[in-house]
């Protein structure tokens, strides 16, 4: 049962994610409603570098986010399905994972907005299900 539990919340994880790129790429929702702000993101360039604008380094930044939470959240379903023993006893992967879901949980909660973070708090919630529901039946 643990091991769909962790499923499950990998795959909020990856849908998230999926649905942030194609927000990213075919919608307009991450664009400002301010339309002089739209257009200055669009022909400013950061201090780092004139080979960007403010607007093409967001949408990169997006689609890297996005990305990243496809990866954590695919990566998971696979482990889980192929070496779930490994992935829920090995230190490792419990504290690199606790600590990727804690932090985009602390994100949306400081930059973001109720439904991402209300989804990662789901994540998290069946990460540590997981690992309490298999160190309770595997310690007794």
């Amino acid at each position: 049962m643990e091991k769909y539990i962790w499923e499950l919340g990998s795959l909020i994880f990856a849908i998230l994610g999926s649905i942030h790129l194609l927000y990213t790429f075919f919608s307009n929702k991450f664009s400002s409603r301010n339309k002089q702000v739209l257009k200055e993101m669009k022909s400013s360039n950061p201090i780092l570098t004139n080979e960007t604008t403010i607007w093409k380094a967001w949408i990169g930044f997006n689609a890297s986010h996005s990305s990243g939470a496809i990866f954590i959240g695919l990566i998971n379903i696979y482990l889980a399905e192929r070496f779930f023993e490994s992935l829920i006893t090995e230190p490792f992967f419990i504290c690199i994972n606790l600590l990727t879901v804690s932090f985009y949980l602390w994100l949306a909660k400081k930059y973001w907005f109720k439904i991402p973070f209300i989804g990662i708090l789901i994540t998290l919630i069946c990460y540590i299900s997981a690992i309490i529901i298999h160190l309770t039946i595997y310690n007794s």
